[in-house]
């Protein structure tokens, strides 16, 4: 089984960030077009986000019509015969699932030589809690890895802040990274460049594959400092041992 995802090529981002309004770019080493364009259109129009930070939801297709979420708020957990290296043991989080197609966060792969302090310097932002400077920014996929995103608790909310199933929230402006900076942010949080997409009826597909495994999401793995070990941990939730998989899919 080969699962390949069709994504333009993860880069590691550039130090070169700047502010557009309310939201934040982080420049890249190239430009890249997005891929789940049409999905982040809604989202804009759902959710009210300025330019450069969605969500990644429509306001009418977020959800099925006969009420059901998909898999929203939960984790998809990539397989061994994944096909694709930029997904090896990665464990994404669902933000916004439909028939229009899926959008989720790596919560697993922190961004190499970039950490929350570099992004606050870059964004001419003064941070008056240094214990949030060494907070790591994780690379949430390889679409348009110039766009921010926090996923957090819900203890902390402001207008244009969607909401996902399981107590989450997807915040879409710079104010929540001034916030975390002064340390009055959500109590528990993720920083992330980039995005996972599916095109309609992509990911139904490589579930069908065996390219992923999905249970529900948990906060102490979403938010956990220990990336290497938040595979494991997601498998365990299904009562499965890494050791028991083989790459062709299912258990060996």
């Amino acid at each position: 089984m080969t699962a390949r995802l069709q994504r333009p090529p993860r880069r590691a981002p550039h130090l070169a960030a700047k502010t557009s309004g309310d939201c934040f770019t982080v420049g890249c080493l190239s430009s890249e077009q997005p891929f789940f364009s049409k999905m982040l259109r809604l989202a804009i129009e759902a959710v009210a986000l300025t330019v450069h930070f969605s969500c990644m939801a429509s306001a009418d297709t977020t959800k099925p019509e006969n009420g059901e979420t998909g898999l929203e708020g939960q984790f998809l957990i990539a397989m061994p015969g994944i096909g694709d290296r930029r997904f090896h043991r990665s464990v994404i989080f669902i933000c916004a699932h439909s028939d229009e197609g899926a959008m989720g966060l790596i919560v697993n792969q922190a961004s190499d030589g970039l950490n929350f302090s570099d992004l606050l310097g870059q964004l001419e932002i003064e941070a008056e809690d240094d214990d949030q400077g060494s907070l790591p920014v994780r690379i949430g996929g390889p679409v348009e890895s110039t766009r921010g995103f926090v996923l957090h608790s819900t203890d902390y909310g402001e207008d244009g802040a969607l909401e996902i199933m399981g107590g989450y929230r997807l915040t879409g402006t710079v104010d929540i990274l001034r916030d975390i900076a002064k340390g009055k942010g959500p109590a528990q949080h993720m920083i992330a460049l980039g995005y996972t997409g599916w095109a309609p009826g992509q990911l139904e597909q490589e579930l069908q594959q065996n390219g992923w495994l999905a249970c529900d999401a948990e906060a102490g793995i979403v938010y956990a400092d220990d990336d290497d070990a938040k595979w494991v941990q997601a498998l365990s939730k299904l009562g499965i041992s890494p050791e028991l998989l083989s790459a062709g899919g299912g258990s060996a």
